[in-house]
């Protein structure tokens, strides 16, 4: 994990993938912040993270579970060429795949769907709701307005069959919580 911090805090900062103010705090806001998905993580899942950015959650949670195969999904070009750098150079190639493109355009459906900072619930909805396999999960980072934003998708989540709750997770018991709204297909009634 400290290479991926080291590269992040120069080179991603160089290239205006982090801001000039967070190598300060890349452990406590960034680092700790995505690896708390990891236990939500069922082992030997496949992976999708929508709108990757400089890496975050998806490298975090790749380089803290070797388990997983991870496609990191993000549209724009200089981000899609720095995760592809930074997968070589870590040496994750063999079970991280980097693409550029968007969620919207995106086929297929995934057992789990990662996000963090891409868009508030109503809209990563629109844009993931269909990649959520049968018996998958969004699981999306989310800060104070987690439970506002559920509020504001039911309309799509009753719509689109799905159920969504936050569950408060801490990669380690001195970080900060961090609010994971999972997102899953709402069982089916049977009618007898």
């Amino acid at each position: 994990m400290k290479r991926y911090v080291d590269i992040l805090t120069s080179v991603g900062v160089t290239r205006g993938l982090l801001g000039p103010r967070e190598p300060a705090r890349i452990w406590s806001r960034h680092i700790l912040n995505c690896a708390a998905l990891c236990g939500l993580l069922p082992q030997g899942s496949e992976v999708i993270d929508i709108g990757s950015g400089a890496g975050l959650p998806g490298l975090v949670v790749a380089i803290a579970r070797p388990d997983l195969r991870i496609t990191l999904l993000e549209p724009m070009l200089r981000r899609t060429t720095f995760l592809g750098e930074v997968v070589e150079e870590l040496g994750l190639s063999g079970r991280i795949t980097v693409t550029r493109g968007r969620a919207e355009d995106c086929t297929g459906a995934h057992e789990i769907v990662t996000a963090r900072a891409v868009a508030r619930l109503p809209r990563l909805l629109e844009w993931t709701a269909r990649l959520i396999a049968p018996g998958g999960r969004l699981l999306a980072l989310k800060g104070d307005s987690a439970r506002n934003e559920i509020d504001e998708a039911a309309p799509l989540l009753r719509a689109s069959g799905l159920v969504a709750d936050v569950v408060p997770v801490r990669a380690h018991p001195d970080a900060e919580a961090t609010n994971v709204v999972t997102v899953a297909r709402a069982p089916r009634v049977r009618r007898r």
